[in-house]
């Protein structure tokens, strides 16, 4: 577990971006076969983005669309990452979800493929700073999306062998709006969330703290109903 001081160099260092090409999730099709489904970044279905906030989350997004977050300051215990030119595979455990295994791709974008890697390699070296990334030099068909110059739909999908890892069904895999995520705190919307909000920074000492702060605050539920009446406001938009 990192210390304290290690948290706060961490949420001083500024947010940084990337420009995707491709995010692609390793998803089940059936019994014991899995394949790829690709979101490549466009005008019409909007501009995929890697995110690494100085608090230490990384979020991936397509327009105003979460794709995928979690927090990288304990990564290390359900995390390992490798590099390859301009790639990136992440392969996360989720103790939450029996300790099963999901894999996803970022493809960095540049005006040509040495932009791409250079961009690629700038985000392992941010990376780096929460969790090992290990260089990948060749990478099995059966185990990452198809190769970059080739052309083809934006949900291009390939077979993969029985033993390759399988996303858990009950962690959500798409694309989550705000309108969704208001919904589900709200109760007015069953949706098992991604690994994001599995994830808590703080530790269980700090976090019986500030709730035991926040309930002897007097305008504490006034702050509640303010929230919920915001939230149901988004609903709305």
């Amino acid at each position: 577990m990192e210390s304290d001081s290690s948290h706060r160099e961490h949420s001083t260092i500024s947010d940084c971006v990337w420009k995707l090409r491709r995010y692609g999730q390793f998803l089940p099709e059936g019994s014991n076969v899995c394949a790829w489904k690709i979101f490549e970044s466009s005008e019409s279905t909007g501009k995929l983005e890697l995110n690494i906030l100085g608090s230490g989350h990384l979020l991936v997004s397509q327009g105003q669309e979460l794709m995928e977050g979690f927090s990288l300051l304990n990564a290390q215990s359900f995390l390992k990452i490798q590099h390859k030119s301009d790639s990136l595979l992440f392969n996360i455990t989720m103790k939450v979800c029996k300790g099963e295994s999901r894999l996803i791709r970022l493809q960095f974008d540049g005006s040509n493929r040495a932009e791409a890697a250079e961009a690629c390699r700038k985000a392992v070296e941010r990376l780096q700073d929460y969790v090992p990334v290990q260089e990948h030099l060749t990478t099995p068909a059966s185990a990452a999306p198809s190769d970059p110059a080739e052309p083809g739909p934006s949900t291009q999908q390939q077979q993969a062998p029985e033993d390759a890892p399988q996303a858990a069904p009950a962690v959500a895999m798409g694309p989550l709006s705000i309108k969704h995520l208001s919904q589900y705190f709200l109760g007015e919307r069953e949706l098992s969330l991604p690994m994001a909000y599995h994830q808590c920074t703080l530790p269980s000492g700090d976090l019986e703290a500030l709730l035991r702060v926040c309930l002897l605050d007097s305008g504490f539920p006034a702050f509640v109903e303010e929230v919920e009446k915001k939230m149901k406001e988004l609903l709305q938009e």
